[in-house]
């Protein structure tokens, strides 16, 4: 069973990395394409990086939480989800919201971890796989 609020880290104010605090949110509920991920890692980037700096706002509909890129578990799946299972290892390519502890991830930009490959490694996987 899923709890109802989850830790996120939000942008207080722009400026350095210390405006990063720490936050209660409720836990997203995936839409029917949707897969929630229970993050172990994310990754740190420069879109991530400018967004906290007030250059980069987070596209129309995405999370206000920073965090493009993720790895961990599947929690649960919308109801027209198919190939993936809850607890399946995967690290995507998110809009926004990975600095937390759940994030939703269209599931076509959901990898499987490679074996041997740890989550926090596997976080820094999606941007520059998909970019490739």
């Amino acid at each position: 069973m899923l709890p109802e609020t989850m830790l996120a880290m939000e942008i207080t104010v722009h400026g350095p990395p210390d405006v990063l605090q720490p936050a209660r949110r409720p836990v997203p509920v995936p839409a029917g394409n949707e897969v929630l991920i229970e993050v172990a890692a994310a990754g740190v980037n420069r879109p991530d990086v400018m967004q906290r700096k007030g250059l980069y706002p987070p596209p129309s509909g995405a999370s206000d939480l920073p965090g493009l890129e993720i790895a961990g578990r599947i929690a649960a799946l919308g109801d027209k989800v198919a190939g993936f299972s809850p607890g399946d290892k995967v690290c995507a390519l998110v809009t926004g919201g990975g600095y937390a502890e759940y994030c939703l991830a269209s599931p076509e930009l959901c990898l499987p971890i490679p074996s041997g490959l740890s989550a926090i490694l596997a976080a820094a996987l999606p941007e520059t796989f998909f970019t490739v």
